[in-house]
Parts: structure tokens; C-alpha cells; sequence
């Protein structure tokens, strides 16, 4: 499917990209600053803002066997799992809140859920749309419960495989849930431009007819705006109110202002696509009239007298016959006296 509705939002072919402000873990465990970080993402340009739906006991075990210890060249090397989303989860007794303050500030707001509780929890606030977080696309059974809401379910590609990728939308459609978006995904944090590997989006659209996008972890706006130019019609970025705040996604967190900086990039990058026109515009026919090269005549003619070259020639400006009738001009005889300087016209030539 090239085109869906996430709340009153059309998303896809045809449509301006639809930007994520991904909230994550950037509050800090304080609802204020979690309030105001979607205020603030409203101000920056987003179109939505995303939570994360769980806890630590739905994600994963309260154990410190080396199993559950990060050690894989993360930013959160060190750390048990458990700890880390211990300190960045959003508390489920905020979700509420959260929902009504960006509809009050006219953001659409939907999250990512990691397991079934946190779909049920979802639906009770009416989310608009799911999104399948990277190192879950691998869970069948959670995307099968969350396809079955028959809502847009988002995915990314971060860790997934070909084959990864192409059973997860096969369960989504089994369950009659063809509104699918796939987002690139470098699911390192931060990650390097140089593995990006951007051409894939499109790719994405053409191999699984979705709508693609991008999830980017990247430093900067060079990301999304290559993106958009490829076709994406989804972007998403961590955001955070101030990086000061600290916290496990701060390193790789957008802040209002570069966020902002982001949005207009990828609107200006938007305009600058247009669409397929080999028709000039007002502006560029003038611009082709005035600056544009013709045949003039450069040296004053009699009437009956031969056109050579010595008399005619193409150059700027561009009120005369188009260059390509020079030859058929020479040899002809002018039909007036013709001074020096004036545009040839077929009205002087016999």
C-alpha cells in the first residue's frame, strides 16, 4: 500500500513527509520535562511524537548473569538490561497524559509497544498507529497481536535480515493488515553516515510495497534530507528538550533547534523534488527571453540584399528567431533595410 491515515493524517505517495520526534527515553523519569519536550517538538515542526510502551519487567529479566550485561560496543556498555530501561522507560501511568497533551497541541501521538500488555494499554488510548521497534521485528507473535488491530503498523529494519523483514510483513498481511510503512535502520547509537546505505529505500518500496521512510540515528539533518530525496515518506529522530538533561539517548538526541533546522532541511529538500516538468515557468521564459540566444542581425542590411554570415548571428538576447534557423535564413534575401542590432524576424526574409 503507497498511502494510509495515521489519525487525520495521510501518510505516503503524494504526501509531504510525515516527521517523527521519537521521545524515547529524553525525560529523565519527570513528567514535566516530558510535557514540555512535546510541546517543544510541536514548535520544531514534528508531525507526531512517539513514545515507547514498557517496562522493565515486560522487556526483560532482573538478573545480572552475564547474559543480560551490555558488552557489544554500545554507548550503554556496562550496563544490565534490566538498569537501562529501568531508567529510560516512560511510566505507564504518564501514557494518558501524554496522549491528550500532544492532541492538545495538535501532534499526532502513537508508540512503540513491546508486548501484548502494552498494545492493550494502547488501545485503550485509541493510538492511531504502531510502531515495531527494531530488535523486535523478530517477535512474531507481538507483530501478529499488533497487526491485528488493524491500525498502521510501522517497522524498522534495524537488525532485521532480508528474510527478517519479509515474515514480518507476511504476518502483519496475513492478519489483513496491508497498511504497512518500513523505515532504514542503523541500529547504532550514534551511527556513522558511511553505514547508512540510504539507496535502500527505495529498494524498500519497490521489493515490499510499503510506504518507506527512515528511523536515523545519524548525527545532523544529511540523513533524512538524502532520504526524502530517495523517496522516504517517513522520517524519525530522537528528540530531547535539552541535552543537558542527560540520560541513556541523549548522545544521539536531536534538540529543538536542531531538530528544527532538520524539519525546514527536509521541507526545503521537499520543494526543491518537485515532480517531472520539462515546462518552463513564468519566470524562467522571461529569464530565456532576456538572456536566452537568438539570431540577430550585426551588420545593417539593404532591402534585397543577401543574409550571410557576416550579417547574421546568434547571440544574446533571445527576441529573435531560435539559433536553429540560421541556416535557412542564409542565402535568403532581406525584404527590408535592416540596421545593425535589430532581432531577425521571418517578416524579413524572403
Amino acid at each position: 500500500m503507497n498511502a494510509f491515515n495515521i489519525g487525520s493524517r495521510r501518510v505516503g505517495k503524494g504526501q509531504a513527509c510525515f516527521i517523527i520526534a521519537e521521545l524515547s527515553a529524553n525525560h529523565k523519569q519527570d513528567l514535566d520535562i516530558a510535557i514540555k519536550t512535546i510541546k517543544a517538538a510541536k514548535e520544531a515542526g514534528a508531525d507526531a511524537i512517539k513514545l515507547q510502551t514498557y517496562t522493565p519487567d515486560t522487556i526483560t529479566l532482573n538478573s545480572h548473569k552475564e547474559y543480560f550485561r551490555l558488552q557489544h560496543g554500545t554507548i550503554w556498555d556496562g550496563m544490565y538490561l534490566y538498569d537501562l530501561y529501568q531508567e529510560a522507560y516512560t511510566p505507564w501511568e504518564w501514557h494518558e497524559k501524554l496522549f491528550k497533551v500532544a492532541e492538545e497541541e495538535g501532534l499526532i501521538c502513537f508508540s512503540s509497544p513491546f508486548d501484548a500488555s502494552a498494545v492493550d494499554l494502547l488501545e485503550k488510548l485509541n493510538a492511531p498507529a504502531y510502531k515495531i521497534a527494531s530488535f523486535e521485528v523478530m517477535d512474531i507473535p507481538l507483530i501478529r497481536y499488533t497487526a491485528a488491530r488493524k491500525k498502521p503498523v510501522i517497522l524498522s529494519t534495524g537488525v532485521a535480515e532480508l528474510g527478517d523483514i519479509q515474515l514480518a510483513l507476511q504476518t502483519c498481511r496475513a492478519e489483513g493488515n496491508d497498511e504497512l510503512g518500513l523505515l532504514k535502520c542503523t541500529s547504532a547509537y550514534p551511527a556513522p553516515l558511511e553505514l547508512s546505505n540510504l539507496r535502500t529505500i527505495p529498494n524498500l518500496e519497490q521489493t515490499f510495497d510499503v510506504v518507506p521512510g527512515l528511523s536515523d540515528h545519524t548525527m545532523g539533518a544529511t540523513g533524512p534530507v538524502v532520504a526524502v530525496s530517495l523517496g522516504a515518506k517517513i522520517i524519525e529522530k530522537h528528540f530531547i528538550l535539552d541535552k543537558a538533561i542527560g540520560g541513556p539517548d541523549a548522545a544521539f538526541s536531536m534538540d529543538p533547534a536542531e531538530f528544527g533546522e532538520m524539519v525546514k532541511a527536509v521541507r526545503d529538500a521537499e520543494k526543491a523534488l518537485g515532480q517531472v516538468d520539462y515546462s518552463l515557468s513564468e519566470r524562467t521564459r522571461a529569464s530565456r527571453a532576456i538572456t536566452g540566444r537568438s539570431l540577430f542581425v550585426v551588420k545593417d542590411l539593404k532591402k534585397g540584399e543577401v543574409f550571410t554570415a557576416e550579417h547574421v548571428r546568434s547571440i544574446r538576447p533571445g527576441y529573435g528567431l531560435e539559433p536553429k534557423y540560421l541556416e535557412q535564413v542564409l542565402g535568403k534575401k532581406a525584404t527590408q533595410d535592416i540596421e545593425k542590432g535589430e532581432p531577425l524576424k521571418w517578416t524579413m526574409v524572403q
